[in-house]
């Protein structure tokens, strides 16, 4: 029989960070293959665009942890150079004009701060909860200003930004809320710093609107915490049978009648048959087998951003959307 949840009982909290919630917005297929799958589908080629975006970070990050003395534009460029990731590029020759230009965007960027001006932190993790959600995420700075905390998010896409991305960032108003209470210190101002054309983008937020992007984050949560629950469900049935009570395998035999011994014997079969198919699918990159009422649940979202998903080869509506891109298409050249 089903076991009835007892009144009163809490809630588990739905555990995530703002990326999660984001791509349940973007694509719940690629939520799935993501999040849910085990193992999880091949992804494709490493993006060169994200190679540059994760060296500049990196350096970054690492430039602020030098001694003060070090905190120089030279040393921004060797941390770069030290750090470089060669990942999705054409060719050796593409690798190292990027190089070039992201020595160039991390030193020219460092020699507008103060070094002198110690963040309150740097890649730090933060987090929150509320009734329904446990949220965390990594912040790339975190400054203090007069009273107040400031969320610092860096940004080396080609793509201009407007004041319009900091005010409706969910991860930039979820960082601001858990760092606010972590450091019980208000939080209220977020930036974007791009840094390909040195522009700040900023956006101050009310009590009011983080709250507004803290329900929404919980609305999304429990739409996403509803499927995952679902999916799990799915996959822990034995193959063959049905949900619901006195359910019958193919063979027409009872579960629950099998007695403990044939039980034993039925699992240890299905480990051993799912263990060996899981390891066929993770050598094939294959996607997981699941019933189509759930996979309806993480139907796709096509359009353009599919040609830039990790997941394009094992989707097919999201293989018609657009065009195949080759891994260094989204630099700026």
């Amino acid at each position: 029989m089903d076991q009835l949840p007892l009144e009163g009982m809490p809630r588990r909290l739905y555990s995530c960070t703002p990326s999660r919630l984001n791509t349940w917005l973007d694509c719940r297929r690629r939520y799935r293959f993501t999040y849910l799958d085990r193992p999880q589908p091949a992804k494709g080629p490493a993006w060169a665009h994200n190679s540059v975006g994760a060296s500049v970070h990196n350096a970054l990050a690492g430039w602020w942890r030098e001694p003060y003395e070090r905190r120089t534009p030279l040393t921004a460029a060797v941390l770069l150079t030290n750090g470089w990731i060669k990942e999705g590029f054409r060719d050796e020759e593409q690798s190292a004009r990027w190089l070039g230009r992201a020595r160039d965007l991390v030193s020219g960027y460092v020699s507008t701060l103060d070094p002198a001006d110690d963040p309150v932190g740097v890649e730090r993790t933060v987090a929150t909860r509320t009734k329904v959600v446990a949220l965390s995420g990594r912040i790339d700075r975190l400054d203090r200003r007069g009273d107040e905390l400031v969320v610092v998010d860096y940004k080396t896409g080609r793509r201009p930004l407007t004041q319009d991305d900091a005010r409706s960032s969910l991860a930039l108003a979820v960082y601001a809320i858990a760092a606010s209470r972590m450091m019980r210190t208000p939080c209220h101002q977020v930036e974007l710093h791009h840094l390909p054309t040195g522009e700040i983008v900023e956006w101050r937020h009310t009590d009011e609107s983080l709250e507004r992007h803290l329900r929404r984050a919980e609305e999304v949560a429990e739409e996403a915490s509803a499927a995952d629950e679902r999916y799990r469900e799915a996959v822990a049935q034995p193959p063959g049978s049905t949900r619901g009570r006195g359910s019958q395998g193919r063979t027409g035999q009872s579960w629950a009648g099998q007695g403990r011994a044939g039980q034993e014997r039925a699992g240890q079969g299905q480990a051993g048959q799912g263990q060996a198919a899981a390891q066929e699918r993770a050598a094939q990159g294959a996607v997981p087998q699941v019933p189509a009422e759930v996979d309806a649940l993480f139907a796709p979202n096509p359009g353009p951003i599919c040609s830039w998903c990790d997941f394009r080869r094992h989707c097919p509506e999201g293989r018609t959307a657009g065009p195949d891109r080759n891994p260094w298409d989204g630099l700026a050249e």
